[in-house]
């Protein structure tokens, strides 16, 4: 039996994450975000992978806290994570009815005779790994539990050190390529203004980006952009990447105030990762707070998640010609790097290979996707998301209630002429104009709701720009 602890409070972070091995990092011996809290549903199971370990994330009521088991009944080993929550709180099997407390212990097998013992037996445990809630997420440590409470969490450290005044952005979604894939297009600034030209880049901002990697060892790097994106007008940018997860942009202009990029790339398989994106802001003005506060969860997610396609497609196959031409340790010679660009890019490639920190060493990646798989958002997304569930759900409602409204006003508008005795133009054309507007309101929701399925097939920098013929 594992144990697990609920670690809320501050760490001291007496033990390395990576393990003790000076020359190696264990990905296994650090901390992953895996939900959004507001995400989880406390009535029910969860699911998720986490390093090809298919996990099962539950509410404890009983001890107030999530909790993780590998998502696996001791007794016939189907997956926990289709069971349910028990009526006293415990997490209950779908196959035979085995109930586990919080430690993973078994609290009763209903086949077993009175005063039968085998509940007790450590091999009728569940397997639970550490937890931990931190700025809105929860973190599972997936190695050795006894290590977990000594580890320290990847926070965001601009939050802690001054967590007052920030308006935070969260999106998050399921990407078809590696956790490494990932951080190399996130520390990569240089390519904002080519791939999301028309939505949060533009070419015309493009310029020599000269990038200067100031410290470097087994917990991650840091770096420095003295001139700083659009051409110098916004300041420096300062980089940090912890190992084995996390990087952040920290920007401060006069213009927008302090701006964080901050992503965790949370590995789930070979070839697959869960993107944690979280945009704080400080604004020099209290206008652009006002509207974020407004902006609905589900419709910035929209626009997220069209931002994250500009380069989900290429990425997915990048990582297939790398892997081809020898994979991420013979990425000097698979990359053409010319210039101080990718500075952080070789950082990050480095780190990977001089401390052998590649999560799923030897294991070739899966077969390619389809464009349609590669642009589907409702099952990398939506499904997970409580804010988007419930938004497409609420469209499809009124969806349904505007066609059923247009349909009603079309069969009766006959009886009302017959009615009103009168055949004015300005009647029929009021009569007429309901089922119309209706009908545009049904195609203008079918639109909306698209959106919560799938992405779009042509992104906005391979747009005609205005003037092409």
């Amino acid at each position: 039996m594992q144990t697990q602890e609920r670690t809320q409070t501050s760490q001291s972070g007496l033990l390395p994450a990576g393990g003790d091995d000076p020359t190696r990092f264990d990905c296994k011996e650090a901390w992953y975000p895996v939900f959004y809290l507001e995400d989880l549903d406390r009535s029910k199971p969860s699911r998720f992978t986490l390093l090809g370990q298919d996990l099962v994330l539950w509410w404890d009521r009983q001890a107030t806290c999530w909790r993780a088991f590998v998502d696996q009944c001791p007794h016939r080993l189907v997956p926990l994570s289709e069971g349910r929550i028990a009526e006293d709180g415990l997490l209950e099997c779908p196959y035979h009815g085995w109930a586990f407390k919080g430690d993973g212990t078994c609290d009763r097998i209903p086949q077993q005779v009175a005063g039968g013992t085998a509940h007790a037996s450590p091999r009728a445990c569940a397997t639970a790994l550490p937890t931990a809630e931190r700025q809105g997420l929860l973190f599972v440590y997936p190695g050795t539990p006894d290590r977990a409470s000594q580890v320290k969490i990847p926070v965001v450290e601009p939050l802690e050190e001054s967590p007052e005044g920030w308006i935070c952005l969260n999106t998050f979604r399921d990407l078809p390529y590696d956790a490494l894939t990932l951080l190399e297009n996130v520390l990569d600034s240089s390519h904002l203004p080519f791939t999301h030209h028309r939505s949060v880049g533009n070419r015309s901002n493009a310029s020599p980006v000269e990038l200067e990697v100031v410290k470097t060892g087994k917990q991650g790097f840091q770096g420095i952009w003295a001139e700083g994106p659009r051409k110098g007008t916004l300041g420096r940018q300062d980089t940090t990447f912890v190992a084995p997860s996390l990087m952040w942009h920290d920007l401060t202009s006069k213009q927008f105030g302090r701006t964080l990029t901050v992503v965790y790339a949370t590995p789930i398989r070979k070839g697959e990762c869960r993107v944690f994106a979280r945009f704080p802001f400080k604004f020099s003005s209290k206008l652009p707070e006002f509207f974020i506060k407004l902006t609905p969860r589900w419709y910035s997610h929209i626009g997220q998640n069209a931002i994250l396609e500009d380069d989900q497609i290429f990425l997915h196959f990048q990582e297939r010609y790398l892997e081809a031409q020898g994979g991420g340790s013979k990425f000097a010679r698979a990359f053409y790097l010319p210039t101080r660009a990718d500075a952080f890019v070789t950082a990050l490639r480095k780190w990977v290979t001089d401390f052998e920190a590649d999560p799923f060493p030897g294991e070739p990646l899966p077969p390619r996707l389809s464009t349609e798989v590669l642009l589907d958002r409702y099952h990398s997304h939506t499904v997970h998301c409580a804010s988007c569930r419930q938004a497409l759900t609420r469209v499809q409602q009124l969806r349904w209630l505007a066609a059923g409204i247009g349909a009603i006003a079309w069969l009766f508008l006959p009886l009302l002429l017959l009615l009103t005795g009168t055949t004015a133009l300005l009647t029929i054309l009021f009569a007429s104009l309901i089922p119309l507007i209706t009908g545009a309101v049904w195609l203008g929701l079918g639109q909306l709701e698209r959106r919560f399925y799938e992405g779009r097939k042509i992104p906005p920098r391979n747009l005609p720009e205005k003037g092409d013929k």
